[in-house]
C-alpha cells in the first residue's frame, strides 16, 4: 500500500466560512429544516498516523498519544492515514457493495427485515417510513463475534470478512492507543467493554447522485454507538460533521479511513471526549458506495461514567445502561445500530 506522507503534530484550524444550524430530532420535519441548510464549510480536519502512534521511536510515538489525545477531546473525528490496511481489501469490499446494490430488487428482497434475529439486513432511508424524504440504500451486517455475509454476489462475503478482519484489527490497536491517552494501562478499553467479544454492526450505503433525487439528504443529523466508529467510501464529498455550531465537509485523503469517537466512548468517560453529529448529503455528480462500521462493547456490558472521570467538580452526565439494551432503545433491533445518547444524557 502507497505510504501517505507524515503529518504534523499540529493542526491550523480556519476560521468560520458560513455557519449553519441543526437539530437533534431525525422526524420528516427536521429532515425538511435540513434541505434549506445543507451548506458547509471546508475548514480542516485533523490526521492522525496510525504508524507514529506505535512508532519504535519514544520520542515519535509520545508526540502522536498527545496529538491523538488532543484530538479526541477537542474534536472527536479525524483522518487515519498509515494504517496498514492494504488498498486491494479496501477496493474489493467497496467493488462488492457496489455489485450488491446492482442485483435485482427481488433477489435484495431476501434481505428485507424479517425479525429482531436479522443478521443481515437490506432497506431504504434511515427510519421506518422516511425513504423518500432520506435517499439511501443499505445493506447492515453483524461482522463480529460472528460474521455472516450475503451469498450474493460471488465471492463478495469473502471481500467482506477480509476487510472486517483488517479494519478491526486496526480499530482494536486504536483503542489500546486511546487507552494509553486517557491515563490507563493499552488494555483498558479491551477488558472494561468487553472487545474480546465486542459487538460491531457495519452499514453499507449507496446514495445517489442528487440531481437524480428530490433531495439532496443521504443521511440526516445523527450520532454512533459505540466506542470507535470506522468508515470507508470510494468516492469523496457527502459526509459532513457538526464542530463549533457549524458543519464541515468530509474530504478524505486517499487511502485514509475516516473515525469518530461513537456514543459508549462519550459515556465512559463522563463527556471528556464527544460522539460527534454527523449527516450525510448527496453528491452534486456521482453515486457514493461507503462502509460504516459501529466498534461496540460486548452485548452484556453496563457502560457508565467510569470513576477516573467523576468527582465533585464533575457528576455523572450519563445513565448507565447495558449495551444491547442501548441498541434495542426506541423499539429499535441490534442490527439497526441506532444511537440512544439523548436518554443515556442526564
Amino acid at each position: 500500500m502507497a505510504k501517505t506522507a507524515p503529518v504534523l503534530l499540529t493542526q491550523n484550524i480556519s476560521d468560520t466560512q458560513r455557519a449553519t444550524s441543526f437539530n437533534h430530532s431525525t422526524d420528516s420535519s427536521s429532515i425538511n429544516c435540513q434541505v434549506h441548510s445543507i451548506s458547509a464549510t471546508d475548514d480542516e480536519i485533523p490526521t492522525i498516523d496510525y504508524s507514529m502512534i506505535f512508532s519504535g521511536d519514544v520520542d515519535q510515538r509520545l508526540k502522536a498519544l498527545q496529538y491523538l489525545a488532543y484530538v479526541c477531546e477537542e474534536y472527536g473525528f479525524f483522518y487515519l492515514i498509515n494504517h496498514g490496511l492494504p488498498d486491494s481489501v479496501l477496493d474489493k469490499a467497496l467493488k462488492g457493495v457496489s455489485e450488491f446494490f446492482n442485483l435485482t430488487e427481488e433477489e435484495k428482497l431476501e434481505y428485507e427485515k424479517k425479525d429482531s434475529a436479522d443478521r443481515i439486513r437490506w432497506g431504504l432511508g434511515f427510519s421506518p417510513g422516511d425513504h423518500e424524504a432520506v435517499k439511501r440504500e443499505y445493506l447492515k451486517v453483524l461482522p463480529h463475534p460472528k460474521f455472516q455475509g450475503p451469498d450474493k454476489p460471488a465471492g463478495f462475503s469473502k471481500s467482506l470478512e477480509d476487510y472486517y478482519q483488517r479494519d478491526r484489527e486496526v480499530m482494536i490497536n486504536l483503542a489500546k492507543a486511546v487507552s494509553k491517552t486517557l491515563g490507563f494501562e493499552e488494555n483498558y478499553l479491551e477488558k472494561e467493554l468487553g472487545l474480546e467479544i465486542g459487538a460491531d454492526v457495519s452499514a453499507m450505503n449507496v446514495y445517489p447522485p442528487w440531481f437524480k433525487s428530490n433531495t439532496p439528504i443521504g443521511l440526516p443529523a445523527h450520532h454512533d454507538p459505540g466506542y470507535l466508529v470506522s468508515l470507508v467510501q470510494n468516492v469523496n464529498g457527502g459526509l459532513q460533521l457538526h464542530y463549533k455550531q457549524k458543519w464541515i465537509n468530509v474530504h478524505m485523503p486517499s487511502n485514509s479511513i475516516f473515525v469518530n469517537i461513537g456514543d459508549h466512548l462519550e459515556v465512559l468517560t463522563n463527556g471528556k471526549y464527544k460522539s460527534p453529529m454527523h449527516r450525510v448529503i448527496l453528491n452534486n455528480k456521482v453515486t457514493r458506495v461507503s462502509v460504516a462500521t459501529v466498534h461496540g462493547p460486548s452485548h452484556n456490558t453496563f457502560v457508565k461514567p467510569v470513576p477516573e472521570f467523576v468527582d465533585e467538580s464533575h457528576p455523572p452526565k450519563y445513565r448507565g445502561m447495558i449495551y444491547k439494551d442501548s441498541l434495542e432503545a426506541n423499539g429499535y433491533h441490534e442490527i439497526d445500530g441506532k444511537s440512544c445518547l439523548q436518554q443515556l444524557r442526564i
